[in-house]
């Protein structure tokens, strides 16, 4: 099973300063209203607060911590406790993290939730039909669960959910290093991110939860469960697109994607489950659903105290740190993107399309260049980008005729690709507002801004990709038999992004 965390901590941090209107209200209907005025008239720093007041009155909480909950309502004895590591703001609650309560051995049963204590479409919707309906026209998984937390959240304690809601809030959507996604990052935050591809992948994430956002109210009135249950409140009048943004990146990095169950049961909230557990892109081990319940089962050896870590399945570090706001720097699975496209302008852009498409390559062709394989991405480059650099119609007849990806390669038009590469990788590292250097200076100082940290060490790993890229094409240079030869000329040569 992969962990999908559907992307950041339950950050609600406006619904708890609003919780008491809510649940005085003796009139649903007028609720929607009187939560817009509450919103507005609420600055971040006011919420974080009376978030804090409220999660601060644990020890007069009849419900008791999350595990205790979970015990009470038919969680077997497992082998996990509930720790605390201290926030890096002074403003937010420390993180809790699962655990060993004793020593694991590869193979043992850290826990097994039971379905009953398991928030999945299934259970949301009461209709697994309507789950494949919603979900595959309208709305993500993502969207739903976290739309009904909104709603469960504002019974209070009335609601079952509220122990496990109460955690998610105190999380605030942290990561390992108590970081926020960065699709809750202000705009100075996401400049640290200039020159990384990650930036264009927040902001087009955030414009998809707008939308997403926009199909509530459509959506609403199909799922008939969920409208039975709050009959008054309409999705974009409860609830303020800020609020759902928030709650949307929280159950983002809470979700796991099951394996081997029903559509309406893929994606589930599992209480002890994310963000409660460490990522390792080395780890192995899993959630899966096994009889009737939700199990981790972990991969290596772990003492009494020591965090309990997870697989969160093979996604790069811009993927770690939108979903989880972490990154991790031995990803296996970290890769940058380069986009090489035919100049359609060529007058035989149709022959090398034809060409490329008998080779398993598209006009638009994406290559993935993964950490520690730099020298085998630029290899694979290379016969797809010699194309741009074949202009005599003669030549061309002679690649179509021949078998594999093979074009006539000249010294020239051999020194005019690996320039066009190196041009390449030196254009994307000048786009970054430091050099790796700097970055290493930045992340020396150990009270550096998480956000910033964070940050500095995603586009601190991309740099060491490109600068690696760099180096294997510099290296073919320097292995060319003539130095002397001038690059060919190349008035339709292959674009790079």
């Amino acid at each position: 099973m992969e962990l999908t965390c559907l992307h950041n901590k339950f950050k609600f941090p406006s619904l708890p300063h609003l919780s008491r209107p809510f649940f005085k209200n003796p009139n649903p209907r007028i609720f929607p209203r009187k939560i817009n005025i509450l919103f507005l008239a609420s600055a971040s720093d006011t919420v974080v607060a009376s978030s804090i007041k409220e999660l601060g009155s644990k020890k007069d909480d009849e419900f008791g911590d999350l595990k205790s909950w979970m015990h009470r309502n038919g969680l077997p004895r497992c082998k996990v406790v509930l720790n605390e590591s201290t926030s890096h703001d002074e403003k937010h609650m420390p993180v809790h993290y699962v655990a060993a309560s004793e020593d694991l051995r590869a193979g043992d049963v850290a826990f097994s939730v039971p379905n009953s204590l398991v928030v999945t479409l299934e259970r949301v919707l009461g209709n697994e039909t309507v789950a494949e309906l919603l979900t595959t026209n309208k709305l993500s998984e993502l969207a739903c669960l976290a739309l009904y937390l909104m709603y469960e959240k504002k019974q209070g304690k009335k609601s079952f959910w509220y122990p496990y809601i109460r955690e998610l809030d105190r999380q605030r959507g942290r990561g390992q290093l108590a970081v926020e996604s960065p699709l809750l990052w202000s705009e100075e935050e996401l400049a640290y991110l200039t020159g990384s591809p990650t930036k264009a992948e927040v902001l087009e994430r955030a414009e998809g939860i707008k939308r997403e956002y926009n199909e509530l109210d459509t959506v609403w009135f199909m799922a008939g469960s969920l409208f039975q249950q709050y009959p008054y409140d309409i999705p974009t009048e409860a609830f303020p697109f800020e609020i759902f943004k928030q709650a949307f990146v929280a159950v983002q990095s809470c979700v796991v994607h099951l394996q081997k169950v029903p559509l309406a049961q893929r994606f589930a909230l599992v209480p002890l489950g994310p963000p409660l557990l460490a990522y390792r892109s080395n780890c192995k081990a899993m959630l899966s659903a096994v009889n009737g319940a939700v199990e981790l089962v972990v991969d290596r050896a772990c003492k009494a105290g020591e965090p309990i870590v997870v697989w969160c399945g093979p996604q790069p570090n811009s993927k770690l740190l939108i979903n989880y706001g972490f990154v991790d720097d031995d990803n296996s699975y970290d890769r940058l993107v380069v986009e090489a496209a035919l100049n359609t302008e060529d007058p035989q852009y149709q022959d090398k399309r034809l060409v490329v498409q008998r080779n398993g390559k598209l006009s638009v062709q994406v290559f993935h260049v993964y950490a520690g394989k730099e020298k085998e991405a630029v290899s694979d480059m290379l016969p797809y980008l010699r194309l741009g650099y074949v202009s005599d119609p003669s030549e061309m007849q002679s690649v179509l005729s021949s078998q594999g990806p093979v074009c006539p390669v000249s010294p020239c038009m051999e020194r005019a690709v690996l320039d066009q590469l190196a041009d390449y990788f030196n254009r994307r590292l000048a786009g970054y507002l430091t050099t790796l250097n700097e970055d290493e200076s930045l992340l020396s100082d150990p009270n550096l801004n998480p956000r910033r940290r964070v940050a500095t060490e995603l586009v601190r790993l991309e740099k060491k990709i490109l600068h690696a890229c760099l180096q294997a094409t510099t290296e073919l240079i320097d292995e060319l038999p003539d130095h002397t030869v001038s690059p060919c000329p190349a008035p339709y040569a292959l674009l790079l992004k």
